[in-house]
Order: structure tokens, then C-alpha cells, then sequence
């Protein structure tokens, strides 16, 4: 049986993120409480033609959810069930305007203050998240980007390979925090200042060819991916199954997305066993945009 329990923020996609697990083929059940999770599983076990990919959804919707669920998961563990935590984050800000524009009560906002229910929560779920598989960040995400990102981290368990996900983002947005590796690509030259690239974007060829197309950027891609080359089997015999890796630059629109694309290239040829995507966070962004104000 492949297990998943899937939690997070609320108002982070939970119920995207179901619904796109049940097109991939997985019995989801929504709101079931911790402590009838090994029950459940168990009795599933002894159903010959019971699914085989099961997802579980939990979050504060059930008040007893946090002291149940760390005395449950060790409990699995013991009885030889495995599982995977899916995690959904995402920014106060962006939490806030989802509430308001569903206008929604979040379920721990006792006074009605939306914030205060957020971080509420953020608090309670700090430990379960620390214990995460794997992390999405859906702040900047649209729900089909969301569903493109959650796809591919989820896709590798079908055969077994290990996934690699590589991310281009801008520094001035913020460090993205469901990443493994983080890389700066800001010591090569910015074509933001060339006014004729400025209006692009790493993925048009002229930049392309302006950011690598240079000894510097090609000594650190040979390097870097070599590294990566060497590590990626060694993150799979320690059983980690996705492997996420970001590249920043100023704004995430030129270098970082121009270099994320060739590190994905290099990385597919180089590593056969593994699957690889690219995605990049900030690349609609309009020029000059400010990073969105945190509450």
C-alpha cells in the first residue's frame, strides 16, 4: 500500500491537492481523526480488493488531531505501514486574501480575526511539519501551477525513481522554503542592465546565450552538476525520494531561470534512473515588482 497523509495550513490547497490525488488513483479520505488511522489502514490490509494507494487528509478540523497524530505516526512505523507527509504552506499574506476572497471563518479563529487563527495554527503545526516528507509552498502558486508542481514532486513513486525538482526564484521575493539546495546565481552579470534583453526572460535564446555563454557560468554548471551527479544515488539509498534544488537570482527572471533550465537539461542527460523537472516561481512576475508585503 503507498500512504500518504496529507495536512498543512488551511486554505494552503488541501482540497486541490485531493482532488489531483484522486485523479492519480487514490482512495482519499478527508478529515478522518489520527487515532482510527492505523485502524483504517489495517482494515483496508485485509480487503483483497481494497486500493492500494490510499491518502489520508488531517488537519485542525479535528481538535484532538496534533496529540493524536504524534502518538499515531511512531505507532505506524512500528507496525511496518509505511507512509509519506504532504505538507501545504503558504505566506500569512496569502493565506489572509484566500480567506477573504472565499470569505471563509478559519477554523481556529475563535474572534473571527483571520490572522490570528493563522498563526494559531502555524504554531500547533510546527512539529508536524518538521516531521514533512515533502513541503509545497502554494503562496505564489495558481491552482493549475499548484497542481503541475504537486503532480510532478508526487509522480516518481510510480516507478520508483528518485524525482528532482529544480526551481528558479528571485532573492527579492524571498527564499523559497520547500527546497533541499539552495544556489546563488547572482556573481554573473545581470541582463536586466541590457536594455535589450531587460524585457525577456531566461527561457528567450539571446538571454540564454548572454548568461551561458560564459567561462564562469560554464565552470560552475560542470562543477555543480557533477556534485549533484554524485549525490543524487546517495540521497536515494537513504531513502529520500524527491530532491528539490533552487537557483536564485535578483529578480528570478533572467540567470536564475536561464541556469535552472540548463541544470535540468544536464541533469537529465547525466542521471537516466532519475526524473527530472524545472519550474520557475517568479518568472511572471513584471519587471520591478516588490516583494509582496508579510502580514
Amino acid at each position: 500500500m503507498e500512504l500518504k497523509i496529507v495536512t498543512g495550513m488551511s486554505g494552503a490547497g488541501k482540497t486541490n491537492l485531493v482532488q489531483l490525488l484522486e485523479d492519480m488513483g487514490y482512495y482519499c479520505v478527508d478529515n478522518l481523526p489520527p487515532d482510527l488511522f492505523i485502524r483504517f489502514v489495517e482494515l483496508l490490509l485485509q480487503v483483497p480488493s481494497a486500493p492500494t494507494r490510499v491518502a489520508l487528509v488531517a488537519d485542525v478540523r479535528g481538535r484532538g488531531f496534533f496529540r493524536d497524530a504524534y502518538d499515531v505516526l511512531p505507532e505506524l512505523k512500528h507496525k511496518g505501514i509505511a507512509y509519506e507527509i504532504i505538507f501545504l504552506e503558504a505566506s500569512d499574506a496569502a493565506l489572509v486574501r484566500r480567506f477573504k476572497e472565499t470569505r471563509r471563518r478559519h477554523p481556529l479563529a475563535e474572534n473571527g480575526g483571520v490572522l490570528e487563527g493563522i498563526r494559531a495554527e502555524r504554531q500547533r503545526l510546527q512539529r508536524i511539519r518538521g516531521e514533512a516528507d515533502v513541503i509545497i509552498d502554494t503562496s505564489e502558486l495558481t491552482v493549475p501551477e499548484f497542481k503541475r508542481q504537486a503532480a510532478a514532486l508526487l509522480g516518481a513513486d510510480a516507478d520508483g525513481r528518485l524525482l528532482v525538482n529544480v526551481l528558479s526564484f528571485g532573492f527579492k521575493y524571498g527564499l523559497p522554503i520547500d527546497v533541499d539546495l539552495v544556489m546563488d546565481a547572482r556573481f554573473l552579470p545581470n541582463p536586466y542592465y541590457v536594455a535589450e534583453l531587460k524585457p525577456l526572460s531566461g527561457l528567450d535564446a539571446p538571454v540564454r546565450a548572454y548568461v551561458l555563454e560564459r567561462p564562469a557560468t560554464e565552470s560552475f554548471l560542470t562543477q555543480y552538476c557533477r556534485l549533484l551527479v554524485e549525490l543524487a544515488p546517495q540521497y536515494q539509498a537513504q531513502g529520500k525520494q524527491h530532491l528539490s534544488l533552487a537557483v536564485g537570482c535578483t529578480g528570478g527572471r533572467h540567470r536564475s531561470v536561464a541556469v535552472a533550465e540548463e541544470i535540468g537539461r544536464r541533469l537529465a542527460a547525466a542521471l537516466p534512473q532519475a526524473k527530472v523537472s524545472v519550474a520557475h516561481r517568479d518568472l511572471r512576475r513584471p519587471a520591478g515588482a516588490e516583494k509582496p508585503a508579510e502580514s
